[in-house]
């Protein structure tokens, strides 16, 4: 028997931004249908978009699908199509066993019966017995952490506890394929781990689809990745980085700010020898990272130290350098300076990253409590880490291996 367990060929729907239309061309529809002849499916109507466009993938026992992209790509749409919730315009999905689906907050949960009414209704759907139900009860209860509310009704549910509720019954009713949008983002740090525990094991015997915008969480479960745009997949495969980059790809770069008094004019800044600001300059995993830096200082800055700051690309800082703590503390000439600054044998992962530089005035202290930020120039230029290996994790050390 097959293992393919989700199976997508060509599955499409429009929808229309006015109501008015949209009431229109559903009477239309149905007086076509009436009348034996073909509705306007194949063509989008005045106000109407495509929310997903000829999609197809396959998905089998134990793989875990990311699916990521922006805001309004029809990911949403896509996961209600595969639940049943809504039937495409063309195409059709084929899904073999129970499915699990955790898709919008507080969905299949009626407000004013308890958590523990919700439990046995949300299983009853689901197939399974009240004996079978039964044997789960505890396990549910003790997964969502809550004992206390258990009999307590569902409307009176924060935010958090709709998802524990709502996951819990998800992950424990072994569903064959698992269905999971971007609500275990209002998850407490705690639960968040716990839950994406819960997938890896879930995933060993089932169908995953996981929607998300956070990035290392899709890196650390996902086994295959499909990215959205404009309601099209630009790209599906089991390189989950690269599909990670490409959606990092879909986003403006962050915009170059310069925070503090002007107490520092930056003249010019090259890394790897690339000057031009447009230009990504590329290095590649263990080269040396060389930023030279041309700048001048007003003059009553006496002494000075420099910090640099790497970016990624969810504006995360991955790395630091500092003169101050190799003990670079530098003397202001009151005429044009230069400053190189070299990284031997950069570490980073593939990727886009932005770079941040500090000017700081020295103080006498130790530290930098009391140290005044003179100029910060926040993104002020990009640079891409190639390579032909691409890990998980924002640092990918240098290892010595001996292997006997």
């Amino acid at each position: 028997m097959s293992d393919v367990l989700v199976k997508a060929e060509g599955v499409t729907k429009k929808f229309c931004k006015s109501i008015k239309h949209l009431m229109f061309y559903g009477m239309a529809d149905i007086g076509r249908d009436m009348l034996g002849m073909s509705s306007k499916t194949d063509e989008l109507r005045s106000n109407e978009f495509w929310a997903n466009e000829n999609i197809s993938f396959e998905l089998r026992r134990g793989e875990c699908l990311g699916l990521i992209g922006p805001n309004g790509t029809g990911k949403s749409t896509l996961l209600k199509i595969l639940s049943g919730i809504i039937s495409p315009d063309k195409g059709q999905v084929e899904i073999r066993g129970r499915v699990g689906a955790l898709i919008q907050l507080g969905a299949g949960f009626h407000p004013i019966l308890t958590g523990r009414e919700n439990i046995y209704i949300n299983g009853s759907i689901l197939g399974f017995s009240k004996k079978e139900i039964d044997k789960k009860f505890d396990k549910i209860v003790d997964f969502a952490e809550l004992q206390d509310f258990i009999d307590t009704p569902v409307k009176h549910y924060s935010s958090g506890m709709h998802v524990r509720l709502g996951f819990a019954i998800a992950a424990q009713m072994e569903p064959d394929v698992l269905l999971i949008d971007e609500v275990l983002a209002v998850g407490d740090a705690g639960f968040r781990a716990k839950s994406f525990n819960a997938i890896t094991e879930i995933s060993r015997n089932a169908a995953v689809i996981f929607v998300s915008h956070t990035m290392p969480m899709v890196a650390r479960i996902c086994s295959k990745v499909m990215v959205m745009a404009q309601g099209q997949s630009i790209y599906q495969g089991e390189d989950v980085p690269f599909g990670i980059e490409e959606y990092f790809g879909l986003f403006q770069q962050e915009k170059t700010q310069v925070i503090g008094k002007q107490t520092v004019k930056l003249l010019n800044i090259t890394i790897n020898g690339i000057a031009d600001p447009k230009a990504v300059s590329k290095i590649y995993y263990l080269d040396d990272l060389v930023i030279e830096l041309e700048y001048l200082m007003e003059e009553y800055t006496d002494e000075y130290s420099v910090s640099i700051a790497i970016f990624d690309k969810t504006l995360r800082c991955v790395a630091q350098a500092l003169s101050r703590a190799v003990g670079k503390i530098f003397k202001n000439s009151n005429k044009k300076q230069t400053l190189k600054i070299i990284i031997p044998r950069q570490i980073l992962n593939v990727g886009t990253y932005s770079l941040s530089i500090h000017f700081v005035a020295n103080s006498s202290g130790d530290g930098y409590r009391g140290d005044k930020i003179l100029t910060h120039f926040q993104a002020i230029r990009s640079f891409k880490v190639g390579g032909h290996i691409v890990g998980h994790a924002p640092i990918q050390l240098e290892a010595h291996w001996e292997h006997q």
